[in-house]
């Protein structure tokens, strides 16, 4: 009669589980949204400026050839000029503070603002100004001055657009997506020794991606 009784009760607490987790599951299934239920807006001819609370300058550098450490700039202001009958005509201009890098541990933050990496004190921003858009078929890219620790090189960026959108405050929106690779040492940022088993302490390549929410001038930014 005992194992009766706890048959009887884990069969109903199997069901009462089940129950739950079939209501989680097409509740969730029932708010999934993919992009193709996305309606885009063309997006306006106009001055947006990046929004930095949904912005992010991101980069990644191999330790010791085996992992990869990343971070970001969280100090960031930047504008677009947008072109909607020629996005060849657009421009792109942006500052990071280079005092505002953050990779989650502050004594290597501490470190890569010193003399040893970026140099903070003398060279407190990293820039970036366009100087030219390309387009063919599908694929854009933007190519333009970029200057860490006061030296300034030619970089090429591929990039894609998302929206534009509406936001719930009224304001228009869209997104740019852009990334590409770099050496350091091309910018002065020389630290770093060849390891016994041949891998550099600190990798020269450096990943950059861009994440960039444009609200036109005029609307406001939200947290």
């Amino acid at each position: 009669m005992k194992a009766l009784r706890n048959s009887v009760a884990v069969a109903i607490l199997t069901t009462i589980i089940l129950a739950i987790f079939g209501l989680a599951v097409s509740g969730s299934a029932s708010a999934k949204t993919t992009a193709a239920d996305v309606k885009y807006e063309p997006i306006a001819s106009g001055k947006y400026t990046f929004d930095p609370a949904h912005t992010v300058i991101g980069f990644g550098v191999r330790h010791l050839g085996i992992a990869l450490v990343e971070g970001r700039f969280k100090d960031i202001k930047g504008t677009v000029d947008y072109n909607s009958e020629d996005v060849t005509r657009s421009s792109v201009h942006f500052t990071a503070k280079i005092d505002s890098i953050d990779t989650g541990v502050a004594p290597r933050d501490a470190h890569l603002k010193s003399p040893d990496f970026f140099d903070s004190a003398k060279f407190p921003e990293m820039t970036f100004k366009s100087t030219k858009i390309e387009r063919s078929n599908k694929r854009m890219t933007i190519t333009g001055d970029l200057t860490i620790k006061g030296v300034t090189k030619q970089v090429s960026f591929p990039f894609s657009l998302t929206g534009g959108i509406k936001d719930p405050w009224g304001g228009t929106r869209f997104g740019i997506a852009a990334g590409t690779k770099l050496n350091r040492r091309d910018f002065g940022i020389n630290f770093g020794s060849v390891l016994p088993s041949g891998a550099l302490d600190v990798a020269d390549e450096v990943s950059i991606e861009l994440h960039i929410e444009a609200l036109k001038a005029e609307s406001k930014s939200t947290n």
